[in-house]
């Protein structure tokens, strides 16, 4: 056979994902031979029709270290300003709300990622580092063979031939070519609903203000530079800057709050703006000139009955879960799936059996999916609320920096023997977060919802900031056990806080069913301190 269509690992999908994972197996094994088919003709145009343009820690790191791009993306991307968040709705003075974010850059940092101008970057990468990259390829059977080697059939440039391949990898978005034929698609009960489009002219929020004042909160003075997000009961809207010059907008809602026929199209989202965020109206409305697309997504987040296989195939990226584009998780999911099936071929290489491999990983994976599915489902009425909303940001970003973030920062995700003695911990605080993610709704649903003009400054908190930073240390066995540990004891102190705070505004909340979990462990030594300057 022509060793040009003999390979092996053939990666179906050129977008994030799939180019992503080709650095990965390239930089773990040098004479690895990878071939990647991606539908679209490239160049991709700059600013192009794809969301997740926003990291956040995890993927920022995997981008930068594990796969060496840190130059590339210094060289042609923006260095993201942390999360912003204005309580704006039906505000038309964007400095007289509650803000909460950074007034400072965080030492961990991430980045804001024009796609086209990053997928370009990623496939002419991926030719110099001798994987083969082939665009305007159309996938059109596959043909699976646990015993042999998969076969699938490709058309390009008006031919057609059969690649080989010992592993194939659904890279290909929502397209989920491998999850249609095998059936595998699985719903979730996230009902949201998604609009967004571009604009060719920059957004600058401090636009918005001639406050001296409020405009000094944050050094530098580069607000646009944050992902913001303007609140409201049932929904969040984007504000992504792009290295084109372009910004991104998007609306965020929950399909029973805010229908999706009423902002589905140019017209009706600005109308839905003028009633929800008008200031943002206002930047928007004589626009229309500079409108570059526009797209919506029904019911967008999902989950998959399989997404890696003892029989040599795998799932990732959007061609097998999606969860919110809230807190930015997708390039944290592709950088968790890209680990798992790199090591998965690594034992298929090494002559050790994968499937049981593929089972463990699996059930780490959506371990890690269902416990970040309950930062968003049943949320997003609480979104509004400049009391409780701010202070599910606080916990969410710790409990997110405190465990997910430091087992990938230490390259634990495949260290079973770490995972399985810290089995019991991680059970603990997973249910600790679907507890205080309840209590959240609850003392929303209850309380008094003010909205006083302040800053909720993240980088004031000497605790949070350590918190970041702390992803940054190298451990030994022991050190990750210790820090691991630590930080679960750390959620239940900041919960016990939580939990006192919502008290205060609603005295019937002092049983909540949240208390059980915490009755074991310690308090913090300054338990008032560690969230009382948060909010």
């Amino acid at each position: 056979m022509n060793p040009e269509y003999d390979v092996d690992v053939l990666v179906l999908g050129g977008g994030l994902a799939g180019l992503t994972l080709a650095l990965q197996l390239r930089a773990r094994f040098a004479d690895l031979s990878i071939t990647v088919l991606e539908r679209k003709q490239h160049p991709l145009p700059t600013a192009a029709h794809k969301v997740g343009e926003s990291t956040v820690e995890i993927g920022a790191n995997y981008f930068e270290s594990v796969l060496g791009l840190k130059p590339l993306l210094m060289q042609n991307q923006l260095k993201k300003f942390g999360f912003r968040f204005f309580f704006s709705e039906g505000e038309r003075e964007i400095d007289g709300v509650t803000e909460l974010g950074a007034s400072t850059f965080l030492p961990t940092g991430s980045w804001q990622i024009d796609r086209g101008i990053f997928e370009n970057d990623l496939a002419e990468e991926c030719t110099r580092r001798g994987i083969r990259f082939l665009d305007g390829a159309v996938v059109r059977d596959i043909d699976l063979d646990a015993k042999s080697r998969h076969r699938c059939r490709v058309e390009r440039g008006g031919e057609s031939n059969e690649y080989s391949a010992r592993w194939i990898v659904d890279a290909s978005g929502r397209a989920g070519l491998l999850k249609r034929k095998l059936d595998l698609a699985q719903t979730n009960d996230h009902n949201a609903n998604a609009v967004w489009f571009r604009i060719s002219e920059r957004i600058d929020v401090n636009d918005w203000s001639t406050d001296e004042s409020w405009l000094d909160r944050c050094n530098p003075r580069t607000r646009w530079l944050s992902t913001i997000h303007l609140c409201g009961e049932g929904y969040w809207v984007w504000l992504i800057p792009l290295s084109s010059g372009s910004h991104s907008v998007g609306i965020v809602c929950d399909a029973d709050i805010h229908p999706l026929d009423t902002m589905n199209t140019w017209e009706k989202a600005l109308s839905w703006f003028e009633r929800f965020q008008p200031r943002l109206f206002e930047a928007l409305k004589d626009k229309r000139d500079q409108l570059q697309d526009f797209l919506f997504f029904r019911h967008f987040s999902y989950s998959c009955k399989q997404v890696f296989s003892g029989d040599r195939y795998a799932l990732t990226g959007e061609a097998g879960v999606f969860l919110d584009p809230f807190y930015s998780p997708g390039s944290d999911f592709i950088a968790i799936s890209n680990t798992y099936i790199t090591e998965l071929i690594a034992k298929d290489l090494a002559g050790e059996p994968v499937a049981p491999y593929a089972r463990i990983y699996e059930q780490f994976y959506f371990s890690f999916y269902e416990s970040t599915m309950a930062l968003y489902q049943d949320q997003y009425r609480i979104f509004g609320d400049a009391e409780v909303m701010p202070t599910k940001v606080i916990w969410d970003y710790a409990y997110y920096w405190g465990i997910l973030a430091q087992i990938y920062f230490q390259r634990r995700l495949t260290d079973l023997v770490s995972l399985s003695r810290l089995r019991e911990p991680l059970e603990h605080v997973k249910a600790l977060n679907a507890a205080i993610q309840k209590l959240l709704r609850d003392w929303s649903a209850a309380g008094l919802r003010p909205n006083p003009k302040r800053m909720l400054d993240q980088a004031s908190l000497p605790w949070f900031r350590e918190l970041n930073r702390s992803l940054q240390d190298t451990l030994d066995d022991a050190g990750y056990r210790a820090r691991m540990i630590e930080n679960v004891g750390m959620l239940k102190d900041l919960a016990r806080e939580i939990h006192a705070r919502a008290v205060l505004d609603v005295p019937g909340l002092a049983n909540h069913e949240l208390v059980a979990l915490l009755e074991t462990g310690t308090d913090s030594a300054e338990p008032s301190r560690l969230f009382e300057r948060a909010a």
